[in-house]
């Protein structure tokens, strides 16, 4: 039995509308007096259809006729005496489906339901094709970003990256758009986490490179990684800045933004000893901030795919907070304000302890390729070269000293490049593309 929800608006018993209906076989669920309340009157009585009287329809009809088709569409047959163009217009477009003028007979209100239900389906139908059209034209504009994706990362043909994305389609029974829109969202944070983490890494690399030019070690060549460096921090912070979205990630950006406003001034002109405290502190701030966007990202993206890529990433960073605490050892600078009670070999212990069990992680994991294993074999020795820089017993002087100085600023510089590369290996891995 077809269910009716009976909306009365204006003078009550002009057409016995109710009784007609329930004779004519319908089933009478409730009757509204009030437009406010058809919405939620067909929400709630979830009616095949809705049948209205209306002597003068007006804007409160309309609208909730119009609310009701984006809401809860159900097929609209209303009965009145206005016959005005106009509202004829506005009355199909505002979601009424038989516009009937002037009454009717009780033997007619079979066929206009029918016909009211006819132009209902027709329209959803004509609805359910556009929707069709619609995700079948963004479906293909995901596919072909998604195409671009791949053959950038993995130097692939279109038909090849094409070809990925349909076997992925198939064994995960989704469809190509939406494997598509997930190598994008994958791809769009494995970028912010690249970046993100770029930051903790700049935050150590900077005193290192601070120091340096302190000890007048290669200076002009110190000088340019400064310079870079804080180019590439600016860079990344505006990246994240537009690439982020500012509700879910503009509070945890604004703090590393007002930190690196604090540090940058501090490392402009001639570096002078005594400052090196503070630069030391804003540093270790800035890596605190960091960590904590680096963090949220991870947890907002595919995490295990992420967390690949975010231990690369931190390696770059130990191996320069370590080349800074070495520096800072050998030239026996006063400790930075981070580092609280906690001595500075107690500290060198700790990032050394922590470098040492990512590597082995690294060394662990089954999607390593070639050139992964070959830049994961060369950081060892790389490290293990920087560790021999490291004054153990005495604090070095003269020759001695200016070697390992050397020793350490070439070391980190390498294992940085290398840690680079992998980052990138891991960024364009299928592993994490794919989710």
């Amino acid at each position: 039995m077809t269910s009716v929800l009976f909306l009365r608006q204006g003078s009550r018993g002009l057409l016995p509308l109710p009784a007609d209906l329930a004779a004519a076989g319908f089933e009478l669920l409730a009757t509204v007096d009030d437009c406010s309340k058809l919405v939620q009157a067909s929400v709630q009585h979830a009616p095949d259809l809705v049948v209205g009287e209306a002597t003068r329809p007006d804007d409160a009809l309309f609208r909730a006729t119009q609310t009701l088709s984006e809401v809860a569409p159900r097929p609209v047959l209303l009965f009145t005496a206005d016959n005005d163009a106009a509202h004829i217009e506005r009355a199909i477009g505002a979601g009424v489906h038989a516009w009937v003028v002037g009454g009717y007979g009780a033997e007619r209100l079979r066929p206009l339901v029918k016909l009211a239900q006819a132009r209902f389906g027709h329209e959803q139908a004509l609805l359910a094709q556009l929707r069709d059209v619609s995700q079948r034209f963004e479906d293909r504009k995901l596919v072909e970003r998604a195409k671009g994706i791949l053959m950038r990362a993995r130097a692939l043909t279109d038909d090849d990256a094409f070809q990925i994305l349909r076997t992925a389609s198939m064994h995960t029974n989704q469809r190509l758009g939406q494997v598509s829109e997930q190598i994008i969202h994958s791809a769009h944070f494995a970028e912010a986490v690249n970046r993100a983490g770029q930051l903790r890494m700049l935050s150590q690399r900077l005193v290192k490179l601070y120091l340096l030019r302190l000890a007048d070690v290669q200076s002009r060549q110190q000088q340019a990684l400064l310079d870079d460096s804080v180019q590439r921090v600016d860079a990344n912070l505006a990246w994240l800045a537009k690439g982020l979205s500012q509700p879910s990630f503009g509070d945890l950006l604004a703090q590393p933004g007002a930190t690196w406003q604090a540090l940058k001034p501090a490392l402009k002109g001639k570096p002078v000893a005594a400052q090196v405290p503070q630069v030391d502190a804003l540093a270790g701030r800035l890596l605190q901030d960091a960590e904590r966007l680096t963090t949220s990202l991870q947890s907002a993206g595919p995490v295990a795919s992420l967390q690949v890529l975010n231990v690369a990433g931190r390696q770059r960073m130990l191996s320069q907070r370590f080349a800074q605490m070495a520096l800072m050892d050998l030239l026996g600078v006063e400790e930075g304000v981070e580092e609280g009670a906690a001595s500075r070999s107690a500290a060198m212990t700790a990032v050394q302890h922590d470098f040492e069990r990512a590597l082995a992680y690294l060394n662990g994991l089954p999607l390593a390729t070639p050139d992964i294993r070959a830049a994961l074999d060369q950081a060892a020795t790389g490290w293990q070269q920087m560790l021999a820089a490291t004054p153990q017993d005495r604090r070095p002087a003269g020759r001695d000293r200016l070697a390992r100085l050397e020793t350490v600023a070439n070391a980190s510089e390498a294992l940085l490049d290398l840690f680079e590369q992998l980052s990138t290996h891991y960024e364009r891995s299928m592993q994490v593309l794919m989710g």
